[in-house]
């Protein structure tokens, strides 16, 4: 599932130019369609954590903690190879990290680095290979004990695909070419939002603070409904 990003810009542009509020350029459009595609993507881990403290509905299509990890994963990649050179891992390109195990199935348990040395110089908690443990700097993964050196795997969440219109000139205006182009890498559910947040981005770049408003208000109605 995704939402075909000519769609959007159309509606974006239509949107926009009522009223002849200003032009938004395919290369302005792109930059706001991927941030605002983040921010989307972003606010269902902080929406999953927020109705994770709610009353589940019986309804399963009702639930909202349902509904929200069922965007999550389609992202979600499991088995991924953590390369190893010694006890350091090279984690696969990733936009959240899950659970790190070996092949052999056992759960390497992530500790702050701050407590690195509570663990291993404690009798009770010194990492085994039954019972092991990693810190995590930027893009790698540091593995105790030491002997864990291979057959090590992770679960990640991936960062969805850029969205890119892709266009061609053809006297001097651009042309909407499919073949050159990244649909967003969202539920087709969250077209309307991402028409509402690029209008909003776009109209602070336009000054345009009506546009903006009425941006954030149909957004704010879009997302009281969902979580009502």
């Amino acid at each position: 599932m995704a939402v075909n990003i000519n769609s959007v810009y159309q509606k974006v542009l239509a949107l926009a130019n009522k009223e002849q509020r200003g032009y938004i350029t395919p290369q302005e459009f792109n930059y706001f369609a991927d941030q605002a595609q983040l921010d989307i993507f972003e606010g269902y881990f902080n929406d999953l954590a927020r109705f994770l403290r709610m009353p589940s509905n019986d309804t399963v299509y009702a639930d909202k903690v349902d509904a929200i990890q069922e965007r999550i994963d389609v992202h979600e990649k499991f088995n991924q190879n953590v390369s190893m050179s010694s006890n350091v891992g090279t984690l696969p390109s990733h936009y959240k990290l899950g659970k790190v195990y070996t092949t052999a199935g056992v759960e390497i348990q992530k500790i702050p680095i701050n407590e690195l040395n509570h663990y291993t110089s404690s009798s009770l908690l010194k990492p085994t290979a039954a019972s092991p443990v990693f810190i995590k700097t930027s893009n790698t993964i540091t593995i105790y004990p030491e002997t864990i050196t291979s057959s090590v795997a992770c679960n990640i969440i991936e960062k969805p695909a850029t969205p890119d219109w892709g266009y061609v000139v053809i006297n001097g205006k651009a042309l909407y070419n499919s073949s050159a182009s990244t649909n967003f890498d969202l539920h087709d559910a969250e077209e309307n939002n991402l028409v509402m947040r690029i209008l909003e981005l776009s109209g602070i770049t336009l000054k345009d603070q009506v546009l903006s408003g009425i941006a954030l208000r149909d957004q704010s109605t879009d997302k009281a409904e969902k979580n009502s």
